[in-house]
């Protein structure tokens, strides 16, 4: 409930500021849609199964992806406060190992939310931007788990969405006209026990209403809720990353 109730107390402040015509003409705005072949490490535990390898590199990813997708979008006012909102997701299908050397085929979906407020000097300009927001996690994790020991075999297909609220700084240093350089990081919990993130890169400006980013994003979260070994029980211990390469479109 409380995760709600914070959700919309965003979003609610975060349409205020956008709809005021009155200072339409004092916003600038970027949207950003970006390219990352994702790779993740950790596990999963779901119901009676436990620590199922999740360790998924790029060359996983090219033949297993199924669908993806990226889009950033940003928003700044000329007295510094600003808004942005970042979605991504991947779904792909893999054999995974589970324990004790068993064989688990498996279909994860992960997709992640970000609406943040920003206080700083504003879009491309060089300075401290801090940051807080909330994260918003799609998690399904759909097993076949075949015992290298027992016969059968045995299935789940558990779907979790939890919301973590965020606190953290992105600084950015202009390198020259055309390069800016940029680093983000940012802790914190909510539903899952920690969640971190790092974003870092450099943009390269070749019109004054475009520019290509070039970086790296790291995003890791430890999530667990029921009990161990009972049919309710989830967990989703893992870091995703990987390079990204985004166009950004400034009006």
């Amino acid at each position: 409930m409380t995760n709600k109730i914070l959700f919309s107390a965003l979003a609610a402040v975060m349409f205020a500021l956008a709809a005021n015509p009155a200072n339409a003409d004092k916003w600038s705005y970027a949207i950003e849609p970006y390219l990352m072949p994702i790779a993740i490490d950790g596990n999963a535990g779901i119901g009676r199964i436990d620590n199922v390898d999740l360790d998924v590199d790029f060359s996983d990813i090219i033949d297993s992806l199924q669908l993806g997708g990226m889009l950033h979008f940003e928003a700044h006012r000329e007295n510094g406060w600003g808004f942005a909102l970042d979605y991504v997701f991947m779904d792909l299908s893999k054999n995974v190992s589970g324990p004790r050397g068993a064989v688990v085929d498996g279909d994860v979906f992960e997709g992640v939310f970000e609406a943040l407020l920003i206080k700083g000097p504003g879009l491309d300009r060089e300075g401290f931007d801090v940051i807080a927001g909330l994260r918003w996690w799609d998690v399904e994790v759909d097993v076949d788990f075949v015992p290298v020991i027992l016969p059968g075999t045995l299935s789940a297909k558990p779907e979790e969405n939890w919301v973590d609220a965020f606190i953290g700084a992105r600084w950015k240093k202009q390198i020259n006209q055309k390069w800016l350089f940029s680093l983000r990081g940012d802790v914190g919990a909510g539903a899952s026990d920690f969640t971190w993130e790092v974003i870092t890169g450099f943009r390269y400006r070749f019109r004054d209403s475009m520019a290509i980013d070039l970086g790296l994003r790291v995003l890791d979260v430890d999530y667990e809720t029921g009990t161990s070994g009972q049919p309710d029980y989830f967990k989703y211990d893992t870091t995703t990353y990987g390079p990204l390469i985004g166009f950004v479109f400034n009006f």
